[in-house]
């Protein structure tokens, strides 16, 4: 009750001082740029912000004619580039009219250099926007050394990547956006590091994005802007005390001329990795004691893990494409896992010795078609469809020796499994721009998902002679159809105030069926609507805030609804749970941001949270380790970050407060008081001139309690030193990752009368050497791949 009525004084504040608020600021900027022999020329129109040379609004155009929108500042720089004339900058004030026309600009070619001041300033990491977005740039930071996207993100301010699970801070679990289509986490492994500019991370999405996730992370890779070739290869290494010695060997290529374009992408990662989990479970009643210590250790051998991609292109004007694009990714993992259990109870003490051999190959592959328009009033249509398809063959040999008794036993295992999984989409997106103040979105998508899946446990006692164990292996089939429609509607007033409003509708319908352990059959069909509304408040050009309320879902993953068994060890197996439910939040955010300070705090309410736990087995010593949903949870958060751009140092930094809640009385949790985590963030990088860059980043999350369980502190440090050679065609970079390795994720909890320890150790401290070389004869032209992926990421699901 205190949150809401602060949430509403705060609203109250916000419209009180919009009513009284009376400044004005450039708001829209057009114009048409042509030769001296009234040639109309092509290239990119660019507004930057006076004080730190930022980028606010960016467009190429083809026709000479460009318009920049949603400029929101009394002062400007106007930066006109291309290869057909020198650089141009206009310095541009507010003069009484919020829309700049500049009718005619009269530009010499190449050959007459304009004697105009030329801006040289290193670009910001972070930018704010005033509805709680920020976007992260990638090039120039220590974000861009990294080998794979998760650790990539793990990199983000506020983003936090752990147990194969992406989250932003005081929000949740994220869904993944790739140049505004949405992706789940197997094709997220496919995107190729090399080719990704910036990463947008929307904690209040409007009805516009897909329902499911409690916040949207956008992948924006490079767009091809250039006419004829450019190309980068990039060679990584790594190297871990405790990990072992990886290689990652990055290549993309694009071509481009006329109306049409090629671009192209081969990623491989090789070598070694290592993960490691202690784990103990205690059953302190003296009538059923038992202490289990487990150790399992994963040392993983990538045989092949490689990612690849091309895409074509053809401009039927500069007003509409058709683009074609295939990718995908290669997972041939080997290597050895290692598991040691000892196990003491009442009737004495056993020990349990599990290597599994690996034996897993993974092949992912994405067909994308997709048709833009934009009309000559701005309106935009967007056709897409989109094929994937996954497939998972496993067959791990598993060599068991015990200990039981005083006596010695052996036996070995074949786990045999195969999965397929096809997802069919198709959407279509419409914004129309009624005029400068109102815009209408709408759009909507079908989607269709097929999985089948079979496991195969074969026990021998001799490794020759393999019979059938039925209670291990198990059938699954799943298919759902989604269908998802949107609204949006957006309006400007007294252009103090911007209010979006908007609503989707989902209607799921599912078929289950499963033979594990007994034979299941399962359909469903539900309906959901998610209202949401945003406001914007611009009571300065220094002074923003806003508030916003967003209803989401987050529906179980496809792998966790498979009841198929992960084996570790005689007691301890990973199994799916189709009884699943999906979770719903309902999220309440308000916020400002003042010069560079951004200041946000929220409140979430989440609805059969999904989260997982070791529960009890079928035998006394056993255990399952599974997905379940809980009753409620309650989330509040505050987060307060500040950047600053010098000539020599950029810095990002955050520091945020968490309090979370989950509540439960079906799995007999035991309740514990509930402790706040802190989360200090810090990016930096500093330029020593025509020498090198130094590149520092730190973040620290602390302890915390969240009434079922806690979680220890972790953090990480990571230096690197950055110098271009070849006049900046070749780039190295040497890092020093995790330096102290306190990276580690550990915590505990007690559930069913049981008390569980966890403590997961990453391959995440290492020194890792990259060199990057650029090469090609490209110039520049005015066409973009594809502006609506860039500015519009409005995906219905």
């Amino acid at each position: 009750m205190r949150f809401l009525i602060l949430v509403f004084a705060y609203f109250y504040c916000f419209l009180l001082n919009v009513t009284q608020t009376n400044a004005q600021s450039i708001q829209k900027i057009s114009g048409k740029v042509m030769s001296t022999n009234n040639e109309l020329l092509m290239g990119t129109a660019t507004a930057l912000s006076v004080q730190d040379s930022v980028i606010i609004k960016q467009q190429d155009f083809l026709d000479g004619v460009f318009q920049l929108s949603d400029i929101n500042q009394k002062q400007i720089i106007l930066k006109l580039t291309s290869a057909e004339f020198a650089d141009r900058y206009l310095n541009l004030k507010y003069e009484g009219k919020e829309s700049v026309d500049l009718v005619a600009i009269i530009t010499a070619g190449n050959q007459n250099k304009l004697n105009e001041v030329v801006i040289k300033s290193q670009s910001s990491l972070l930018k704010y926007g005033s509805n709680g977005t920020i976007e992260v740039n990638v090039n120039g930071s220590v974000l861009a050394t990294s080998s794979s996207v998760n650790e990539l993100l793990s990199r983000v301010p506020n983003v936090v990547v752990a147990e194969g699970q992406i989250s932003v801070l005081g929000k949740g679990e994220a869904i993944i956006y790739l140049n505004g289509v949405l992706i789940n986490y197997e094709r997220f492994a496919a995107i190729p590091v090399s080719q990704i500019e910036k990463i947008v991370v929307i904690s209040n999405p409007s009805s516009r994005y897909d329902a499911e996730g409690k916040a949207v992370i956008n992948i924006v890779t490079k767009q091809n802007i250039e006419s004829g070739i450019m190309g980068t290869a990039s060679q990584h290494i790594s190297v871990s005390k405790f990990g072992g010695t990886s290689y990652n060997s990055l290549f993309d290529f694009s071509y481009s001329k006329g109306k049409f374009s090629f671009i192209s992408n081969y990623g491989l990662q090789l070598g070694r990795n290592r993960e490691l989990l202690y784990t103990t479970r205690t059953r302190p009643n003296p009538d059923e004691y038992m202490k289990s210590e487990l150790t399992t250790d994963w040392k993983r051998r990538f045989n092949n893990y490689s990612n690849f991609g091309f895409g074509l292109q053809y401009n039927f004007s500069a007003k509409d494409y058709l683009s074609l694009a295939y990718s995908g990714n290669v997972n041939d993992l080997g290597g050895i896992t290692e598991s040691r259990n000892s196990i003491t109870n009442n009737s004495g003490n056993s020990f349990y010795a599990t290597d599994v051999d690996r034996n897993d190959v993974l092949l992912n592959q994405f067909i994308n078609l997709n048709y833009n328009l934009t009309t000559e009033k701005g309106s935009t249509l967007f056709i897409g469809s989109q094929f994937s398809n996954y497939n998972l063959t496993i067959g791990d040999l598993i060599e068991e020796n015990s200990f039981v008794e005083e006596t010695d036993s052996e036996r070995y295992l074949k786990n045999n499994v195969g999965s397929r999984i096809n997802i069919v989409a198709v959407q279509a997106d419409y914004i129309n721009e009624i005029d400068e103040k109102t815009k209408f979105e709408t759009g909507a998508k079908f989607s269709h998902a097929t999985i089948k899946s079979g496991t195969d446990f074969f026990i021998s006692d001799d490794n020759l002679n393999f019979e059938l164990d039925e209670d291990l292996s198990s059938d699954f089939e799943y298919n759902e159809k989604i269908v998802a429609a949107y609204f949006n509607y957006v309006r400007t007033w007294n252009d103090k105030l911007n209010v979006s409003l908007g609503a989707r509708a989902e209607k799921t319908s599912y078929n289950l069926f499963t033979n594990a352990n007994k034979v299941q059959e399962f359909e469903k069909s539900y309906g959901n609507f998610f209202p949401n509304a945003l406001l914007n408040f611009d009571f300065s050009e220094d002074w923003k805030g806003h508030f916003s309320y967003a209803a989401r879902i987050t529906r179980p993953r496809y792998q966790a609804l498979n009841p198929y068994i992960v084996y570790q060890d005689p007691f301890t197996t990973i199994e799916g749970n189709p009884n699943l439910l999906p979770e719903k939040t309902h999220a309440f955010e308000i916020g400002t941001m003042y010069k560079k300070f951004d200041f946000k705090i929220g409140y979430t309410y989440k609805i059969d949270p999904i989260s997982a736990a070791a529960l009890r087995g079928d035998t006394p010593n056993s255990y399952v380790l599974k997905a379940l949903n809980l009753e409620k949870g309650h989330t509040f958060f505050s987060s307060l970050s500040r950047s600053f751009n010098l000539k020599w140092w950029n810095s990002t930094n955050t520091v945020s407060v968490t309090w979370q809640k989950s509540v439960d009385d079906f799995y007999a949790f035991e309740f514990s008081p509930v402790k706040p985590q802190f989360y200090l963030y810090s990016n930096n990088t500093f330029t020593i001139p025509k020498l090198f860059k130094l590149q520092l980043l730190a973040w620290y999350l602390s302890d915390r309690s969240y009434g079922l369980g806690s979680e220890n502190s972790r953090s990480t440090v990571t230096l690197g030193i950055e110098r271009n050679f070849l006049k900046e065609a070749l780039k190295l970079n040497f890092s020093a990752n995790d330096i102290f390795h306190k990276f580690m994720i550990s915590g505990d909890y007690n559930v069913g009368q049981t008390q569980i320890y966890y403590h997961r150790t990453y391959t995440s401290n290492y020194f890792k050497l990259v060199a990057t070389y650029n090469f090609g004869n490209s110039k520049k032209t005015s066409y973009k791949k594809s502006e609506i992926e860039q500015t519009e990421n409005n995906r219905a699901r």
